[in-house]
């Protein structure tokens, strides 16, 4: 069964046009200022680019670790041949400068905890029916995991898929919490670090596809995106993850 969400209208308001080969002035902007910055703070190491379809609506799932790593995702996005729509929590688009660059380069605007958070799924949804690329953090925030591991995704993602029915990518994102340490708030710039990115093939979700829509339904998609993540980044670090996720408030895994 798929969803549908509400205010088309407004929604639509919300998702930016353009693609790889037409950009508009804030689009370009922001990759005039994202690649340079981003070179002078880390070193990069891609991995798994032929994951990332080409063309096409596509939902790409990754874990967050610093208030730094948007920037790193969109530099690998950019570096796949596709332009980022990220969804971005409200409170952003009211800085200056930062808000209306958002706003013109087409990145959705998250209301949380208001009945408007459907207007933002919606926007995802008209551009992933518009061949575009959204972003999806479903922690909504850094990780407070206190080994930096994935927290318990927020069932959006869930939502998004089952209204879309676009390949779902998981990506793993490693290094940029030494260069700003989310829980210590430390910033060190020097030296670089290295930070790796990498994506994973489609996680399989079609056994859930005909199935009827409910809580527990929305959760098991979650989890088992989630879970691709976290493997995905215990493959890249060479570790064994916890078996369940950090639960916010909670301060164990759930």
């Amino acid at each position: 069964m798929v969803q549908t969400f509400r205010s088309s209208r407004t929604a639509g308001r919300l998702v930016g046009k353009g693609g790889r080969g037409r950009l508009g002035f804030w689009m370009r902007l922001c990759v005039i200022v994202v690649r340079p910055v981003t070179r002078a703070m880390f070193r990069f190491r891609w991995a798994g680019l032929e994951h990332m379809p080409r063309t096409g609506g596509v939902i790409m799932v990754v874990n967050h670790i610093s208030k730094l790593d948007p920037f790193t995702v969109a530099r690998f996005t950019w570096d796949s041949g596709r332009i980022p729509r990220f969804m971005i929590k409200e409170a952003l688009f009211g800085v200056p400068v930062v808000g209306q660059a958002m706003r013109g380069a087409g990145q959705i605007r998250v209301r949380r905890g208001t009945n408007e958070a459907n207007i933002a799924l919606r926007a995802a949804e008209l551009a992933l029916g518009q061949g575009e690329l959204i972003v999806v953090y479903p922690e909504g925030t850094v990780t407070r995991d206190p080994d930096w591991w994935p927290m318990l995704g927020k069932t959006g993602l869930a939502r998004l898929w089952l209204a879309s029915d676009v390949p779902v990518v998981p990506v793993v994102q490693w290094g940029q919490h030494r260069t700003l340490n989310y829980h210590t708030g430390k910033l060190r710039l020097f030296p670089r670090q290295r930070v790796v990115v990498r994506a994973g093939a489609p996680v399989d979700l079609s056994r859930f596809r005909d199935a009827p829509v409910t809580p527990d339904l929305l959760r098991e998609i979650t989890d088992t995106v989630f879970s691709a993540v976290r493997d995905l980044l215990a493959e890249e670090r060479g570790e064994s993850p916890p078996e369940r996720f950090w639960t916010p408030g909670v301060g164990e895994p759930a």
